[in-house]
């Protein structure tokens, strides 16, 4: 078994994305990163900082973020507890007449704010409430998958889609079914997957050719060669007959799409 660092660029690599693409999405430096990756905890800076790091690289690659940052702190230790500043001295007291005048001074303010916080609303309650034009619609946003602009057609028909993965060797899958993420791990060899959607699948594989599909029971044509990395393959009932292998076609080289 690896180190920490080296199974975390694994599971980066499994799943295509670069050292790039993380610093972009978390803010954290390349060079960071890489000493992540690399177990050279003493790049990085102290405190807290290593475990926030940890976290945010797992939580952008899709990986269990307690399990990363136990793994880490297994590895690496915690990070020194900060050390608090000893108090100088003594504090001063204010003579007590100059205390009674603060406290005076404290009162009034608050009064006065009170006062005016009171105003400002009777003032909102009096004056007539303008009309509110309709907000649009906004749909929730994704990085790496736009929602679909219309409905599909399958929420009117009742049809649904049933995509069936086998994995012929290791291979990161990630499947959103109707906008939400219900796969996404690494399938081992010899182990199958099976997901239903009302209307939309947008698959993503680590290994293209190393995993075959199946929807609605019909073998698929293959995704891509072995190791490539696709993302973004959206399946829906319109594009089927572009997935699909026809009946008493051969089965073509290279990939669609």
């Amino acid at each position: 078994m690896g180190s920490f660092g080296e199974n975390l660029r694994k599971e980066r690599e499994l799943r295509g994305v670069s050292l790039r693409e993380i610093a972009e999405g978390t803010k954290i430096s390349v060079r960071f990163l890489q000493a992540l990756e690399e177990d050279r905890v003493g790049v990085l800076p102290g405190g807290l900082f290593p475990r926030a790091f940890v976290k945010q690289y797992a939580l952008f690659l899709g990986l269990d973020v307690d399990k990363t940052v136990g793994d880490f702190v297994v590895a690496h230790g915690e990070p020194p507890p900060e050390r608090k500043a000893a108090p100088v001295g003594p504090a001063r007291r204010l003579p007590v007449s100059l205390g009674h005048v603060f406290l005076a001074v404290v009162a009034v303010l608050a009064v006065a704010l009170t006062l005016r916080r009171g105003g400002d609303e009777r003032a909102r309650q009096k004056a007539p409430a303008a009309p509110q034009a309709a907000a649009p619609a906004v749909l929730p946003s994704d990085r790496v998958y736009p929602a679909p602009t219309t409905a599909p057609a399958s929420l009117a028909t009742g049809e649904s889609l049933v995509l069936t993965m086998t994995a012929q060797q290791d291979c990161w899958v990630e499947a959103r079914a109707d906008g939400e993420t219900v796969v996404n791990r690494i399938l081992a060899q010899g182990e199958s997957q099976t997901l239903e959607a009302r209307g939309e699948i947008v698959l993503s594989v680590g290994n293209a050719g190393g995993i075959s599909i199946r929807v609605n029971d019909r073998p698929a044509r293959p995704l891509g060669r072995s190791g490539e990395v696709r993302k973004n393959i959206v399946i829906t009932p319109q594009s089927l007959p572009s997935l699909v292998q026809q009946d008493g076609a051969t089965q073509p080289d290279g990939h669609s799409g």
